[in-house]
C-alpha cells in the first residue's frame, strides 16, 4: 500500500479523511534489525505500542525508546527489572520506573484526563506486584483506578466491609493466587465486568498458578473473564478497554 498515494488522492478529495484513516491503519511500522516498532498501533488500537521489556538487551531498548521520542509518544515498558530500569534512567531522566509493578513509562504526551473508575482487588498481600502490573497500566492509559488488597477468602468479612467501593466500580480486576476462588465471589456480588487474574502465589498443588486459572475458568458467576497466569498488564489493558467504551 503506497500511502503517499492515499495523501495525493486525499488533498485531491478523491477519498475522504475518513477512508484515509482506515488506509493509514496499516502504515507503516519502523523496520529495523531486532525490533519492527508498530506506528500505527493507536490509530488501531487507540493505545501504542506498548514493549515487552524482559529479556530485551539495554541497547535495543535504549533505541526503542529513542524512537518513540522522534514521534512525541509515550513510551511503556512492562516486566523491566530493576537494575536495567536504573540504567535507562540515566539516558531518559523524566522517565519513572514503577518497582513493584515493573513498569517503565515516559510520558511524552499531555496526560489524558482521567475516566471511569476501574477497582483492583488482591486476595492476598502476595498477589500486590501482578496486581500493581494491572493497576500502574490502568493508571498510566488514563483511567481513575483503585485498589482494595487483601480481602481474601480466608477472612471474607473483609471484602464485605468494602461493598460500597465495589459497587461503585465500572470495572473490577481480582487478583488473586491459592485456590483462586475470590473472582468468583466478587463476580456474584456485582453488575459489571470482573477481569481474574490467577498468580503463581500458593503451595505444592496449587501447580503455579493453574489451580487458580483452572478456578475462574470454571466460575459460576457470569460476567467473569480471566486472563493468562500473572498477566497484571493484560488485565489491566483490558480493563482499559471496556472502561473507556
Amino acid at each position: 500500500m503506497d500511502y503517499e498515494k492515499i495523501l495525493k488522492d486525499l488533498y485531491q478529495r478523491k477519498i475522504s479523511v475518513k477512508k484515509a484513516k482506515e488506509l493509514f491503519k496499516f502504515l507503516p511500522f519502523i523496520n529495523k534489525k531486532n525490533y519492527k516498532i508498530d506506528t500505527h498501533r493507536i490509530l488501531r488500537k487507540g493505545v501504542a505500542e506498548i514493549i515487552f521489556g524482559e529479556n530485551k538487551t539495554l541497547e535495543d531498548l535504549r533505541r526503542i525508546i529513542k524512537e518513540y521520542q522522534k514521534m512525541k509518544t509515550n513510551c511503556l515498558i512492562t516486566r523491566l527489572d530493576k537494575e536495567k530500569a536504573e540504567s535507562l534512567k540515566k539516558d531518559f531522566k523524566e522517565a519513572k520506573y514503577y518497582e513493584k509493578a515493573r513498569i517503565f513509562a515516559l510520558l511524552l504526551e499531555k496526560q489524558k484526563r482521567k475516566k471511569g473508575n476501574i477497582l483492583v482487588v488482591t486476595a492476598g498481600t502476595a498477589d500486590i506486584p501482578v496486581a500493581e502490573e494491572a493497576a500502574v497500566t490502568c493508571e498510566l492509559l488514563g483511567n481513575r483506578t483503585k485498589r482494595l488488597y487483601d480481602v481474601g477468602v480466608a477472612g471474607i468479612h473483609r471484602l464485605f466491609h468494602y461493598y460500597p467501593l465495589l459497587q461503585k466500580a465500572k470495572v473490577i480486576i481480582v487478583v488473586a493466587g491459592m485456590e483462586g476462588a475470590l473472582a468468583s465471589i466478587v463476580g456474584g456480588l456485582v453488575a459489571k465486568p470482573v477481569i481474574a487474574v490467577p498468580t503463581s502465589v500458593g503451595y505444592g498443588a496449587h501447580f503455579s498458578g493453574l489451580a487458580p486459572l483452572l478456578t475462574m475458568l470454571n466460575s459460576c458467576a457470569p460476567g467473569v473473564c480471566v486472563v493468562n497466569i500473572n498477566n497484571g498488564f493484560g488485565a489491566g489493558y483490558l480493563a482499559h478497554l471496556i472502561n473507556n467504551l
